[in-house]
């Protein structure tokens, strides 16, 4: 399973989750990082990502035109990086569960 990770969060989640979650990007990485959401929702549908995100916009979107690809929706508020890194960790399972799930597109933590 590979994750892009949206502006919002820090491009540090890609090596610090990297045992659980390998292949996963930053938008930065592959400079998305200042385009507008319909540019990242096509970058992760084309190469099969699931996109991680604080921006309710993408909820939406998933609302809209379901799946793929996928969307985790961190309804953290201002928070550290390791507070992100954690609860993606502790919520591995449940993760790996629901990209296997085809009849979810959207996924909210915690």
């Amino acid at each position: 399973m590979k994750l892009l990770y949206d502006q919002n969060l820090s491009p540090r989640l890609v090596k610090l989750l990297d045992d659980l979650f390998p292949d996963s990007l930053h938008v930065r990485a592959v400079n998305l990082h200042t385009s507008d959401d319909s540019i990242v929702w096509g970058y992760a549908l084309e190469n099969h990502f699931t996109i991680v995100s604080k921006d309710v916009d993408f909820q939406q979107r998933s609302l809209l035109y379901g799946a793929p690809p996928k969307f985790i929706w961190l309804r953290l508020g201002n928070c550290s990086v390791s507070d992100s890194a954690d609860l993606l960790r502790r919520h591995s399972v449940t993760i790996h569960t629901f990209e296997l799930d085809a009849a979810t597109s959207h996924l909210m933590l915690p």
